[in-house]
């Protein structure tokens, strides 16, 4: 619609709205000048998606009073905000509009209600309503929180003294990126779905030391193995993806994202369990609570059969296997050991994370991996051991868990590269690449997930480990665990941002 909404045109934007609406939803209008978007406009729209399921803004002609910035100019400001559904370019009054669109709620600034309201007579003439508000104060913030939620504010330093050590360049790392690119994928281990509750901070309780906080909005990602999963898509592989489910609204949810992001997604309903769902509230840039949603006991006898069918059928065409473990039930020794050996008879490389966090858990458990990648309490957990050095604790693990690789990530203090070849253990360090992380949920997958196929591209572990730690350091830079891509990577290796160790 480049031109004027004559009767005609609105006839056709009324049933394009209409025809995208599923059966019986309802529909929010407002209309405005909007020369400028500011927190007034988003207060009432908020205020106006809360009312009905889909929301739809009149943006008024150039010739009504007040306006002062072209009509496609005002479109696009307001198209750009995420709760509108559609926009559309008024050519008369919205009175007409209103008549023909029929909407469900038609909604007017608070200062309008004392005032003359044509558009009454139209929702009248089809049994709507007109509602007067101006919103809510606290959603003057959320233009902010929507901008803190998807601008990645990047501070990543590259470090320069480890690749001179190691005889490589950053740039060539590039074409390492390249060799990703169908690679095939297996992953198998526990999935996560995860909420982010942002919260507008009102104080503390007058009654209790309790803190209060208002939900101004919700963003909901696929974590755990899923998250590994679709990062290794966004490296370039085809990737196959195997896990536990509940029958629920959140394994749907998983579904949908995982197969747009193009994992093929292979979920067995555990009907003794939900779907894995973390929620995590977070006010100021910070996260204030978190609630798990989950049980822990393993998956039954003939699950794990199945699972392990589906596995062997998959490991005949796979490059790559990676156990992504949060001890959560998907993965019991059985079905690891049994899966490893499959692995290994096929000539398939493995690589494993097994997390811990709250619970107990046994990264050197996964015998015989070219990598490991526990933090560093969870190495220590598996040994039993909170007093040797890290020097020792890296020797014992690889000797215990009889692998090639391993990788202790230390958080802020960056991470510990061990490798052992022709009976000689090496270690290196390399500091955090991103010192001002927004959300270090996701570090671990992204890290794991890079080294990992790096490895299986034919990198030694010091490039490997160096195209994990800035996978890491990339994705601590935003909110929520959304895929990385290759083209992500590409751009920030030809940033200028070094440092020296």
């Amino acid at each position: 619609m480049d031109q004027m909404i004559d009767t005609a045109r609105m006839d056709l934007a009324c049933e394009t709205i209409r025809a995208s609406c599923e059966s019986g939803q309802t529909i929010a209008f407002v209309s405005g000048n909007f020369n400028v978007v500011h927190p007034g406009h988003l207060r009432l729209l908020k205020f106006a998606a809360e009312q009905a399921e889909v929301l739809v803004v009149g943006v008024n002609p150039d010739s009504t009073p007040g306006v002062t910035l072209a009509q496609d100019m005002r479109f696009e400001n307001v198209r750009s905000i995420s709760f509108v559904h559609h926009v559309v370019r008024l050519g008369t009054n919205a009175s007409d509009f209103i008549a023909r669109l029929k909407p469900t709620v038609v909604v007017k600034g608070k200062e309008f209600e004392d005032r003359a309201n044509p558009e009454q007579d139209a929702v009248d003439s089809y049994g709507g309503r007109l509602i007067f508000s101006s919103g809510e104060l606290r959603f003057a913030s959320l233009s902010l929180l929507e901008r803190d939620a998807n601008v990645d504010m990047s501070t990543v330093r590259k470090p320069l003294e480890f690749p001179k050590r190691h005889g490589f360049d950053i740039s060539n790392l590039k074409g390492l990126l390249g060799k990703l690119t169908g690679m095939r994928v297996a992953v198998i281990g526990d999935l996560i779905v995860d909420e982010y509750v942002t919260c507008d901070a009102v104080g503390m309780s007058q009654e209790d030391p309790t803190i209060v906080v208002t939900p101004l909005m919700t963003r909901t990602f696929v974590g755990g193995a899923g998250a590994v999963a679709a990062h290794a898509h966004g490296l370039g592989a085809d990737v196959k993806f195997f896990t536990l489910v509940g029958d629920d609204e959140a394994a749907r949810f998983a579904r949908n994202t995982l197969e747009q992001h193009g994992v093929n997604f292979n979920a067995f309903t555990d009907q003794t369990r939900p779907t894995t769902r973390k929620q995590r509230f977070r006010a100021l840039n910070k996260t204030l609570l978190r609630v798990n949603h989950l049980r822990q006991h393993a998956s039954d006898a003939e699950l794990q059969r199945q699972m392990l069918a589906a596995v062997e059928r998959a490991l005949k065409t796979s490059d790559l296997l990676l156990f992504s473990c949060f001890n959560y039930g998907c993965l019991p020794q059985d079905l690891v050991d049994a899966i490893a050996d499959l692995a290994r008879s096929k000539g398939v490389m493995m690589a494993a994370d097994s997390q811990v966090s709250s619970q107990t858990g046994d990264v050197s458990r996964f015998r015989g991996m070219t990598l490991l990648t526990p933090t560093e309490r969870e190495a220590r957990v598996a040994l039993n051991d909170f007093i040797s050095g890290l020097a020792v604790i890296s020797e014992r693990l690889v000797e215990r868990a009889r692998t090639k690789n391993l990788v202790i990530t230390l958080g802020a203090e960056g991470a510990l590269i061990n490798t052992l070849a022709d009976g000689t253990f090496t270690s290196d360090r390399l500091p955090a690449f991103n010192p001002s992380p927004k959300d270090v949920s996701g570090a671990g997958d992204s890290l794991f997930m890079a080294s990992s196929m790096a490895l299986r591209a034919g990198a030694d572990i010091w490039q490997a480990s160096y195209l994990g730690s800035l996978a890491a350091a990339l994705q601590v830079s935003r909110v929520g665990n959304l895929p990385l891509t290759s083209a992500e990577l590409v751009r920030e290796i030809d940033e200028a941002g070094f440092s020296h160790e």
